[in-house]
Order: C-alpha cells, then structure tokens, then sequence
C-alpha cells in the first residue's frame, strides 16, 4: 500500500504553521502581566501549578486540528496494486548424445564439455520452464524429467559423462525416452532439443519412427548436429598413453533435418562453440512463453478520518478552553 496525495500544492500550507505559531508566542507575552515583589524571596519556591501548565494546550489542539485539515484538503488516497500474471508453460526436454564421438577435440576441450556447458547456458534463460534431460548413446535413459528444479538439474547434468552405457548412438530410442516424459504433459508447448555428432547405429526404434510419433502428440523437435566438417582431432588409447589422431565423424544431416521438419521443428549444425551457443538462443526466441500480466489498481480517500480527528481536537480544545483552562480577562 502507498499514499498519495490528490491536491499535494495544498501542503505547501503547512508553511503557515511557524509563522502562527511565532505570532501566538508573541501576542501571549505582549499579554502577559507583571506583578513586583519587594523581595523575590517570597516567590522563589512557588511552583506553577499544573493547570498553568497547560495553559498552551488550547492552543496546540488548534494548530493540530489545523494540520489535519491541511492534510485532508490535500486529499491523500491509498493505492492498493493487484498484478494478475498469467504464462503459457513450456516443458522441454533436452537429448543428449553421449557416444564415445563426444569426445572428439574439435570443441574445446571436447564435444561433450561444449554440449553441457551450452545445455546449462540453455537452462539458465528459461527460469519459468519445465526442462528434463535425457542421454543416449547405444540405449538410453532419463537423467531428469522435466522439472523447475534448475539448480539440481545443473548438478546432474554436471556429472554427465561418456561411457555411462554402452557405446553406440540410438537417436531413435534418444528421441522416444523424450517423449515419454513428455506425451502425459499438460504444459501448452512441448519440445525436444536433440543433440548428435554421429549416425543412427543403434538401438530398437527407428528415428523416424519416433519423429512421428512426436508429430502425432504435438510435439517439436529441434535437432543439432555437432562436429566440425572433415578430419577431427581424438584421443586414442594405446599402450604408451593416450594420442591424438585425426578421423572423420560424419553427421547424418538428411536424417536430423527429416526428424525436424516431420514435426514441426527445425535442424541445426554447430561446427563450433560460438555456432553452438548461437543455436540454442535461436531456439530460445522461437520457443519464448507468452506471460499476460495485469495490474488492477485500486484507490481509496482517506481524508474522512483526518476531518474526524480534527473535529476532535477542535472540541476537546473549546471544552478545554471554555471549563478547566478558562481564563479571566
């Protein structure tokens, strides 16, 4: 709640006040009697009494009163203010390829350290969405469904490592474990984002199969292959230690564009990091919720009870005044 004033250039009255009070002060000594004593000695030890005292008090309750009223003319209101917001939720479910390819150095340090960092970049620009995440390699599984836990999404997605199940890259069964967390969603928009450096190889469901599956419960996939064009530096183990050699990762891009288009969605290559990023803030502007907010504000005068305080004073003063603190002229 706040205040507000309606008339505020009233209260430069309040001005007034000192000026009344200094002519007040001066008109009552101005009024004031002397009486001489031959000796002060017979007066040193009277004390005013407490009627005399109060003398003032009059006078105060008036300059009270006259301040209310003041502030009453400037008519203060109260402002009550409602907001209403209302959001169309987004569940989404990111699909992370977690094969032994992840691991290819054309990424700095890898393919798998640029997917999480971006995912977690992704994560942090959608606070109000239901995001889940699910991995595959040659089978897969749910790390998280779909929850605005970000925090602790963070810290499992963190942990992700390559090697987790067997080796291999089953976008089909990556893509059907997303939509099971999401074919029972009441949210108004469901998405997958999949992320891929390889070739279907694996796995018991055909992609295509389980891009129409999604198209069938309405829900978008936006596919991302990842890897630079050509050979591809990747650490080998051998007896002497890990070394670096340079193979070709092809990415099957006529699948992953197939997948997209099927539902409704859109297929993207990242060759690099800076390419990477650029591609989950795209999906982030086509996938933006839209939030309604309306703001009621409600006003009230709160004028009366100051007039009915100063009436108050405005009373108490001329009983006062006219009984108790009477003075004869």
């Amino acid at each position: 709640m706040e205040i507000q004033f309606v008339n505020p250039q009233v209260l430069l009255l309040l001005l007034l006040i000192p000026v009344v009070v200094v002519w007040y002060l001066r008109k009552h000594k101005s009024q004031s009697a002397d009486i001489r004593f031959a000796h002060s000695f017979y007066i040193q030890n009277v004390r005013k009494s407490f009627r005399l005292r109060m003398m003032h008090l009059p006078f105060l309750l008036r300059i009270g009163a006259l301040i209310l009223v003041i502030f009453a003319i400037a008519r203060p209101q109260s402002a009550f203010r409602e907001v209403t917001t209302e959001s169309e939720g987004i569940d989404i479910v990111i699909a992370v390829d977690i094969s032994g390819s992840m691991l290819a150095e054309d990424f700095a340090p890898n393919r798998m350290h640029a997917a999480k960092e971006t995912a977690l970049e992704f994560i942090s620009m959608r606070p109000t969405d239901r995001i889940g995440i699910t991995l595959f390699s040659g089978e897969s599984f749910t790390l998280s469904p779909p929850t605005t836990d970000h925090a602790s999404l963070a810290g499992l997605l963190e942990a992700v490592s390559t090697g987790m199940v067997e080796d291999g890259t089953a976008i089909g069964d990556g893509i059907a474990t997303a939509i099971n967390r999401l074919r029972n969603s009441q949210a108004v928009s469901r998405v997958i984002i999949l992320l891929t450096d390889g070739i279907n190889n694996a796995g018991v469901i055909d992609p295509r199969t389980s891009a129409e599956m999604a198209r069938l419960l309405g829900i978008r996939i936006y596919t991302i292959g990842v890897g630079s064009e050509g050979l591809v530096p990747f650490p080998v183990e051998t007896p002497f230690g890990i070394r670096r050699e340079m193979v070709e990762m092809p990415i099957d891009d006529e699948l992953l564009n197939s997948i997209a288009e099927e539902t409704g969605g859109k297929y993207f290559w990242a060759g690099t990091m800076d390419k990477l990023r650029q591609i989950y803030r795209e999906i982030d502007t086509m996938e933006r919720t839209r939030t309604e907010i309306t703001e009621l504000e409600v006003r009230h005068d709160e004028f009366f009870p100051l007039l009915l305080l100063a009436l108050a004073l405005l009373i108490l003063e001329f009983l006062l005044r006219n009984t108790w603190l009477k003075s004869n002229p």
